[in-house]
């Protein structure tokens, strides 16, 4: 089952079940607080130091099956390859768990995500599933992560899919989601047209005084 939720929803379930064993995978730096365990390809044991910090070496985790009662993967599906195997891998050290993803729109604004981020999501509120294809990029990306954070504080259900789910996570691939080959739009180049259209429209006003 596959639900949308809210960060501020899981932290407070995590509160009330403060004796549940949290994993956060991919989690990079920003590892959520109630988190037990951190998992991560990189090794950052120096950094989570009050944490079990466990290194990801291979494609398969290396946990035990039904090991962790929470599983936490926040911007983590986007950059795997093989996103089926991973979200299998999910399912078999967890019964549920909470994921966090880009709207297509994210990331299409991010420069960053142009480097790492491979795949595309929309979540089906009637199928209760998670639409997937390959990313596709329609914008020219024009805002860095810093900025992108401080514009999901205001407009975060425009650009995050929050979801908890329990027992299965349902996901379909859909090459509808990826729209035909199209030139990138620019957005410096529809700001130019926008100040332009502005500008032709004050001295036109100036001329018919």
């Amino acid at each position: 089952m596959l639900r949308r939720t809210s960060i501020n929803s899981i932290n407070q379930k995590l509160k009330e079940n403060s004796n549940w064993n949290i994993l956060d995978v991919g989690c990079g730096y920003t590892a959520n607080k109630n988190a037990d365990v951190i998992a991560d390809i990189q090794d950052l044991s120096n950094f989570y130091k009050d944490k079990k910090f466990v290194r990801i070496l291979e494609k398969k985790l290396p946990f035990k099956d039904n090991e962790f009662d929470f599983v936490i993967a926040s911007h983590v599906i986007e950059h795997v390859e093989d996103f089926q195997f991973f979200i299998k891998e999910i399912e078999r050290i967890s019964k549920q768990g909470y994921i966090e993803l880009p709207t297509r729109l994210e990331d299409n604004l991010v420069i960053e995500n142009l480097k790492d981020h491979i795949w595309w999501f929309k979540y089906d509120d009637e199928l209760k599933t998670l639409l997937v294809s390959k990313k596709n990029q329609i914008l020219e990306p024009f805002i860095n992560v810093s900025t992108s954070k401080k514009l999901t504080s205001i407009f975060r259900e425009s650009l995050v899919i929050e979801l908890l789910w329990e027992n299965k996570i349902d996901y379909k691939l859909d090459d509808n989601l990826k729209m035909k080959s199209q030139p990138i739009i620019s957005f410096k180049n529809l700001i130019k047209k926008y100040f332009s259209k502005k500008i032709r429209g004050f001295f036109s006003r100036i001329k018919s005084k």
